[in-house]
């Protein structure tokens, strides 16, 4: 694989870690994202709790937890409790419902604060990448495999790479940073 494809791949996780962090940040709506990934101890092992269950959203403020044995609906609810992600889930026979509050002023900076840090997390990672993919066309330009003209061609084409990405991460946040500011 060509030193540019492995970039292209590098940076490509990253825009897709970002996309996942993202998901994870309220908005005031009920989203499955904010929390399919916590981690619920069922049969003796740990399992992700969109494995466990279904995860609706029946009103724009609610999450409805449906466990696939129904037998699990009250260690969700504790995991879910335990996980201290800011509301209060309640086990309702079978079922395992989150009314998610509307969010006040601070809340929703906080959250856009978030927004930032992880879209800063996101290019330095990217901008990472780019050091190493840097290093490895020096390095065969040092081992004689390439020539100075092929190596700044490589470092200009890891460049363009490094700002398209940077550039996907900032319309990213921007476009939640928007959602999380909508009353």
């Amino acid at each position: 694989m060509s030193t540019i494809d492995q970039t292209k791949e590098k940076m490509k996780a990253g825009i897709d870690h970002l996309v996942e962090e993202l998901k994870k940040i309220r908005t005031g709506h009920a989203n499955p994202a904010m929390v399919e990934n916590v981690q619920v101890e069922t049969y003796g092992t740990l399992m992700r709790l969109r494995d466990l269950a279904s995860i609706t959203t029946p009103e724009p403020r609610q999450l409805l937890i449906t466990p696939y044995d129904a037998n699990n609906a009250n260690a969700i609810g504790k995991y879910l409790e335990k996980a201290n992600l800011g509301f209060t889930p309640i086990v309702d026979g079978n079922v395992v419902r989150i009314n998610i509050q509307s969010m006040d002023e601070s809340v929703r900076k906080d959250m856009a604060k978030l927004c930032h840090t992880k879209r800063e997390e996101s290019k330095i990672s990217i901008r990472n990448v780019r050091r190493e993919a840097n290093e490895m066309a020096r390095k065969q330009k040092a081992d004689g495999e390439i020539g100075e003209d092929i190596l700044k061609k490589l470092e200009k084409e890891i460049q363009d790479l490094t700002d398209d990405y940077c550039k996907q991460a900032d319309e990213l946040s921007e476009k939640k940073e928007i959602e999380v500011s909508t009353v």
